[in-house]
């Protein structure tokens, strides 16, 4: 068959010529009069066929009145533009004014308002764009409904970047209390809550509370307040809340399931036990932090007896415990196994006293263990298997932390262990584990996350480095690298296949030499911490800083701390090069043997967004090695850009300038150590009249004296602890202290005087080493013969 025959557009195109536009002349002539004489009438009045309409048929094909009525529902599109949206605002400023002068009421406006009102329809909705504010209208207009969302939603300043403290907690106040108002529409009706003027009284008995300037009445249940609570995980806003009323205090006492105690001295435990009943995560650290630097004596203190024990009577449910510096026997570790039956992460941090048979304890009794960390512990090795008595049913295991060890490990039980293990995400190995059972322990975990290897070496041979190299490719999620004990370039590319998935590296252990460290940190470009020895130089970091972009700490330890080998090339280039090419970089600790108040202006100007900013320079007293001036204008450049700096250690030559400008720049400060620094008692007077959030301060080796300890002695009491050593402070100074300040324990350690009676010795007796703390628990009772507790 042929192809149709095209139709002619000859008549098609003839018709339109005929269209009638009488009727539509009519209607616009009708209302240019109605307009004119004052009279209006609403568009659906007239009548449906006096409006115009489109058809690809011709008008003689379908009636008017028809395609009319077909499509009267339908909504125009400039129709749809102009209706009124109910949840849009309008901006302040463009709200129309009200007009000051009254208008003139006339009997024909009101009747001509009472006759649109009756002929109003959909179309008297819409918008009117072209309303003039000086025309007066004949017809009142509707009053605007008010807007259910605002245009633009403006935070309070507590919810901004870096807030204010009243600021913050006056929106932390706002958010509790709308959280609360919320609950209580939900479980008790819609029923009024009073609210009083702020600024009212509160009695403590009065089960109210004041928050942010509102009182809420005590018709809340206690679930519903212990609910609320749960949105306060800051330790300081659950204490500032229970310090409103009694009500809260005993619902705040509760509802806290994780305490932390920064001094195992600084209360009771039984009255810790007391004061949280429902506790189910517990972390207490014991010695000061230079116990770390074999400036604390070993017997010292720091048991965690008393505190098991207490923990065994009042906390039945705990879950966690996490202890640091402390002393923990194999009896506190068998009690731990013994008393909690639902415990599952124990965590040991540079802790002393306890040996393999009180882990076989807690691998036999806590068969829902999830966690066993252990770092950097003095373990003593006297069960060779010790791992053996994880049962058979244990398959909880997430972390297993077991670098600390000295001793040999039994890789089969090990393997076993690992394989019925499917959660395990964090295995660390010590450096007796051989690299050929490497391979066995990754085949049988390949879900891992962080790996700490044990020792990286062996005798090169080219089926072992491909069965490594498959396995650890396997682990497709590995994220942290550690260990390398003994490591050596043979087996470094090996890791090269999940290099550029790593975020966290640590080397601290490893003795790789610069150029593979080079070739291994270049390829792990999502790299955000890491660890290493000088022995990168400042070639590698250089290195690091050209690849590693996201970087955000980094840690340089001395591979020789005492310099008795050749110099390392590490200078304050390296930490230039890192502070330019790695701007997230927010936490730094770097040992050096050199440094120039121009490295560190540099440093503080490339990084604003420091929070710790630690430098060790090896030797004492070094100056500016170029200028030979002290080095106060850099750390003065560092505290006043780094703004949110919590924690700082100092070192080389300083004066009193520098803690000058600490004491008047760092608000926000935390944690100072100080080191071989300043001139005289002015320095000290700076860092205590000043650095207002200061909860740790560490001094060694500085000529700070008695007067600035008993002039800023009310400063002590708002900080946690004070260590000094081999300073200028006398016996007679900390006498005064003790008698000024009863909530505070001088701690006086005279090492060479170990036993002689404290009665008598004089006042100007130097202070060998001096510990104050806080405390609401008094003397403590095991003090060794070397230290003395001063009333």
């Amino acid at each position: 068959m042929g192809k149709a025959a095209k139709g002619s557009r000859k008549g098609k195109k003839a018709w339109r010529a005929n269209i009638s536009t009488d009727d539509i002349d009519d209607y616009f002539e009708k209302s240019t009069k109605d307009a004119l004489s004052g009279r209006t009438a609403a568009i659906a009045s007239l009548p449906s066929d006096s409006l115009f309409y489109h058809d690809k048929r011709s008008t003689a094909e379908i009636p008017a009145k028809r395609k009319i009525e077909k499509h009267r529902d339908k909504i125009l599109h400039y129709e749809s533009l102009l209706w009124k949206n109910p949840f849009v605002q309008p901006v302040p400023s463009s709200t129309l004014k009200k007009l000051k002068r009254k208008k003139k009421k006339v009997d024909t406006e009101k009747a001509q308002t009472q006759n649109a009102s009756k002929a109003e329809d959909t179309f008297s909705t819409l918008t009117d764009i072209w309303y003039n504010e000086g025309e007066a209208d004949a017809k009142t207009k509707k009053k605007h409904k008010a807007c259910l969302i605002p245009a633009v939603e403006v935070e309070p300043p507590g919810c901004s970047f870096n807030p204010p403290l009243e600021a913050h907690q006056d929106s932390l106040a706002q958010a509790v209390a709308d959280e609360m108002q919320k609950i209580y529409k939900k479980e008790l009706g819609p029923q009024p809550v009073p609210i009083t003027v702020p600024g009212e009284v509160v009695a403590e008995d009065d089960r109210t509370a004041m928050v942010g300037g509102f009182r809420w009445a005590a018709m809340f249940p206690d679930e519903v307040w212990e609910h609320v609570f749960s949105f306060l995980p800051a330790d300081a806003d659950r204490n500032a809340a229970a310090l409103v009323c009694r009500a809260w205090y005993r619902l705040e006492r509760r509802s806290r399931w994780r305490v932390f105690v920064g001094n195992c001295y600084a209360v009771e435990p039984a009255a810790a036990v007391r004061r949280f009943p429902e506790v189910r995560a517990a972390a207490i650290k014991g010695k000061p932090h230079f116990a770390d630097f074999n400036l604390v004596p070993s017997d010292w203190g720091g048991g965690a007896e008393a505190w098991v024990e207490a923990m065994a009577e009042g906390w039945p449910h705990l879950e966690e415990l996490r202890l640091k510096r402390m002393v923990v026997s194999d009896d506190c570790l068998e009690l731990i196994a013994r008393c909690f039956k639902n415990f599952k992460v124990l965590s040991l941090v540079s802790c002393e006293g306890f040996s393999t048979a009180g882990l076989a304890a807690i691998a036999a009794n806590c068969r829902y263990l999830r966690e066993l960390d252990l770092h950097e512990n003095e373990v003593e090795d006297n069960c060779l298997h010790w791992m053996s008595h994880f049962p058979e049913s244990c398959t909880s295991l997430v972390t297993l932390n077991i670098a600390c060890l000295e001793g040999e490990v039994n890789v089969s039980v090990l393997e076993r262990l690992i394989g019925r293990c499917p959660n395990l995400k964090t295995l660390r190995l010590n450096h007796s584990v051989p690299l050929e059972r490497l391979v066995g322990l990754l085949h049988r975990a390949p879900q891992l996350v962080d790996l700490g290897t044990g020792k990286f070496a062996a005798q090169h041979h080219p089926e072992l480095f491909s069965r490594l190299e498959s396995a650890i490719a396997g682990c497709k999620n590995l994220k942290g690298l550690s260990g390398f004990w003994e490591a050596g370039p043979t087996f470094l590319p090996a890791i090269y296949s999940v290099c550029e998935g790593l975020t966290s590296l640590n080397l601290s252990y490893a003795t790789i030499q610069g150029p593979e460290l080079i070739k291994l940190i270049s390829r792990c470009k999502n790299l955000q911490r890491l660890w290493v020895m000088d022995l990168i130089e400042d070639e590698g970091l250089i290195a690091v800083a050209a690849s590693c972009k996201l970087l955000q700490e980094l840690r340089v330890f001395p591979s020789d701390p005492y310099g008795a080998a050749q110099p390392i090339s590490l200078t304050e280039h390296g930490l230039v090069a890192i502070s330019a090419g790695c701007p997230m970089l927010h936490s730094v600790l770097y040992f050096c043997r050199q440094m120039t108040n121009a490295a560190l202006l540099t440093v503080a100007k490339n990084c604003p967004n420091f929070t710790c900013f630690r430098l060790c320079i090896m030797e004492p007293h070094t100056p500016d090695y170029i200028t030979r001036q002290p080095l106060d204008a850099g750390f003065s450049a560092i505290v006043e850009s780094c703004k949110h700096l919590r924690r700082l250690s100092l070192s080389g030559l300083l004066t009193d300038l520098v803690f000058k400008s600490i004491g008047a720049s760092a608000n926000r400060l935390e944690m100072l150590s100080v080191a071989f620094a300043g001139d005289g008692d002015a320095g000290l007077h700076y860092i205590l009249s000043g650095c207002k959030n200061l909860r740790k301060l560490e001094i060694r080796d500085c000529p700070f004296g008695d007067k600035p300890l008993l002039d800023n002695a009310v400063k002590l009491e708002t900080m946690r602890s004070l260590w000094m050593s081999s300073c200028s402070v006398t016996l007679g100074a900390c006498r005064q202290l003790a008698r000024k300040m009863p909530l505070l324990n001088v701690e006086v350690i005279n090492e060479r005087k170990r036993g002689l009676p404290l009665e008598l010795q004089p006042d100007n007796c130097p202070v060998e080493k001096l510990y104050i703390y806080r405390t609401v628990a008094g003397p403590r009772s095991d003090t060794p013969s070397c230290v003395w507790i001063l009333r």
